[in-house]
């Protein structure tokens, strides 16, 4: 038998080729095949027959072999070897290329499952290249499972060689609780885990996925928890209720609903014992900022230094700008420091932070550096914290000794979402827009109206207004001609078609004072058309631009484009954004439509999580955290709200994972946030 800390090249059917193959998905050892769970299976139980199968769907079929073709060449040299199956509702033709040997057991008059995806016509639908299986391997494995493969390591390969690995599973430690076992009637974990790789039953294979989903989330809580320092710390900055009525009474304008109470909420969590760790979220233009600024005034008045990060150096000077017209007339300095600063400047901004002068300090990833010393940061503020890991926000916590940290998204999730994906942060939700905000209109074309749509702009720019146009690439790409760079689109397509026009262009691969002018000048009125990739999602406010065009539309996904779309209607003026798509995709057309008909961010965001999946939501681990292996962030929150029940409820008791019965649990969470140790707050 396998030992589960064996490498994996001395399996049968593996040897150093292929250990290389497994090694570009994560699997270096016998321990690592084992929790390679399948994405999928193939349910034998319950075949079609061949007139109900669906069209292009991977399906099964059973069918009776009728006849079997000679193997003959075609053109291009390859050999085609046909055979033709039926059953009462209709036939069924199975072909493979260059496999003559496939069809050589099958006989004639004998019943099979045929697996793969369908095509053909109605009365004779075909299936190229399926998978066979007779009855009695179907009797022995009614479930097939279908594993994530790579080039060169196709799912069979990777069944047959995790078949071969399965009875290691019986090593495995449990690192559940028994009582958890036994509360919510969960097999252990050896017995879970031969399951879901070898189910005998649809029913055996949904309580192993159940057990290792719970065990998944279970695991995952508990390492956020610990590495937070869950219950364990006072906050090093006190503070006492403060009455905001004077912070109100100097706006301009009266605060919204949502904004009074995200920010009772806030104050009164800056009042506690512990540190704060709150996440505001809203939608585009809810109003954020406004909040922020209610947070470092309640935290001037108690005494103490705030900070706040933002994602680029305009973005920090547009917040320092807008702060300080806020806090200023009460008597709070707001310093900014940036990496584009001069030596002088820095060396006077890094003084008045570690002197106190600095009340609230704005900046870029500069403010993380060593240099930065606070003399008493109470409050620390991250903006747009989806473009920052939980490693930079952690830095900017340990500035300080457990300071209150707030955290600010325009990336609306669900609620039972981020209490997975922030931890043990409260969350404050701004679910309205400031009185007089008008929608966006949205439409959605093909590039045949891409002329029509410049005529439009033409009318808008002589209008006075101004338009972003959104590519989702720098440069081309020889691989993907279908899809606009933003380069080439503005020399061969924004400048020709509109000519005598003041066209920019912006894109990540300029120097970040080159990125920092252009959009100064586009803000500025100085260019009437910003071609320019998604570098300016999180950007400055131009009240003046009114059109927002986003070229290959379906490259992004919907609260991405949402997230573009709130670039404009920030002014007085009738604004609307314009999807460019040729995908003639039906859910493409689908989630773009849907996109055009709602406002509501956390609809939008709502929709993508269950459309698209949280890997693409999120595209890169920009949360920081483990990726799960088995459990789904969209439809497993009623397991996640049990298992951070559960995690709270033993970290009361064994605050550390201390206790020697907890020891195997511990390794887990270890295991699992390998990568993420010392990375969060």
């Amino acid at each position: 038998m396998p030992d589960l800390k064996d490498n994996i090249q001395y399996l049968k059917g593996v040897g150093p080729a292929f250990a290389k193959k497994f090694a570009k998905l994560g699997i270096t050892t016998v321990r690592d095949l084992l929790f390679h769970y399948p994405r999928r299976y193939v349910d034998y139980t319950k075949p079609y027959v061949v007139a109900e199968a669906p069209y292009d769907v991977d399906c099964c079929v059973k069918a009776e072999v009728l006849q079997k073709e000679p193997a003959r060449r075609i053109k291009g040299g390859r050999v085609l070897t046909r055979v033709l199956a039926a059953d009462d509702t209709g036939t069924l033709v199975l072909s493979w290329f260059n496999a003559p040997y496939v069809a050589e057991h099958l006989e004639p008059g004998k019943s099979y499952y045929f697996e793969g995806r369908i095509g053909g016509a109605l009365t004779r639908r075909e299936i190229l290249h399926p998978a066979i299986r007779t009855e009695a391997e179907v009797a022995r494995s009614p479930l097939v499972p279908v594993y994530p493969s790579t080039e060169g390591l196709p799912s069979g390969r990777i069944a047959k060689v995790v078949a071969g690995a399965l009875d290691a599973a019986a090593d495995l430690p449990e690192p559940l609780p028994p009582e958890l076992l036994t509360r919510y009637r969960m097999p252990p974990r050896a017995q879970a885990i031969r399951a879901i790789h070898a189910p005998h039953s649809p029913e055996e294979m949904a309580a192993a996925r159940r057990r290792l989903i719970f065990e998944e989330l279970y695991i995952l809580q508990l390492g956020i928890f610990l590495l937070r320092g869950h219950g364990r710390r006072k906050t090093g900055a006190p503070m006492h209720p403060v009455d905001l009525t004077p912070f109100w009474r100097s706006l301009p304008y009266a605060p919204t609903g949502a904004q009074r109470r995200a920010t009772e909420e806030i104050c009164q969590a800056l009042c506690g014992q512990v540190p704060m760790n709150r996440l505001v979220q809203g939608d585009v233009g809810s109003g954020k900022t406004l909040v922020a600024a209610a947070a470092i005034w309640h935290a001037a008045q108690n005494g103490w230094q705030s900070a706040m990060l933002a994602p680029t150096e305009l973005l920090a000077r547009q917040h320092a700008a807008n702060l300080a017209d806020r806090l200023e007339p009460f008597g709070v300095n707001v310093t900014l420091l940036v990496g584009g600063m001069k030596a002088a400047e820095r060396r006077v901004a890094l003084a008045a932070i570690a002197d106190g002068r600095a009340g609230l300090v704005v900046g870029t990833h500069a403010v993380l550096t060593d240099a930065v010393q606070f003399k008493n940061l109470g409050l620390a503020i991250v903006d747009e914290q989806h473009r920052f890991g939980v490693r930079q926000r952690g830095i900017l916590a340990g500035k300080a000794n457990s300071p209150h940290l707030l955290v600010m998204s325009a990336t609306p999730i669900p609620r039972t979402l981020g209490l997975l994906l922030y931890g043990d942060l409260d969350i404050s939700v701004l679910d309205e827009l400031p009185p007089g905000r008008k929608p966006i209109r949205t439409w959605f074309i093909t590039g045949r109206k891409r002329r029509d749509m410049y005529r439009f702009l033409e009318k808008q720019i002589a209008l006075g207004h101004q338009v972003y146009i959104v590519c989702p690439a720098i440069e081309d790409n020889e691989l993907d001609a279908g899809i606009q760079s933003v380069k080439s689109y503005y020399e061969k397509v924004a400048c020709p078609l509109l000519p005598g026009r003041r066209v920019g262009l912006l894109h990540g691969k300029l120097k970040p004072r080159e990125k920092d002018e252009v959009m100064q000048a586009f803000k500025a009125g100085e260019l009437d058309v910003l071609v320019s990739t998604t570098v300016i999602e999180v950007g400055v406010d131009v009240p003046n631009a009114t059109v927002m065009v986003i070229e290959n539309a379906e490259r992004f996904g919907l609260s991405a484009l949402h997230q573009l779309r709130g670039r404009v209607g920030r002014g007085a003026a009738d604004s609307c954004c314009i999807l460019i798509s040729d995908n003639e995709s039906e859910g493409v057309r689908k989630r773009l439509s849907f996109l055009c008909h709602t406002q509501d961010g956390f609809a939008v965001a709502r929709y993508d999580l269950e459309t698209r999946g949280p890997g693409d939501f999120f595209g890169e681990a920009q949360h920081g955290l483990p990726t799960l292996r088995v459990a789904n962030l969209v439809q497993d929150t009623r397991t996640l709200t049990v298992a951070q029940q559960e995690a709270k409820v033993l970290l009361a008791a064994d605050p550390s994972l201390a206790a020697p019965e907890h020891r195997l649990l511990a390794d887990e969470v270890e295991r699992l946030f390998a990568s993420a140790v010392g990375t969060m707050n």
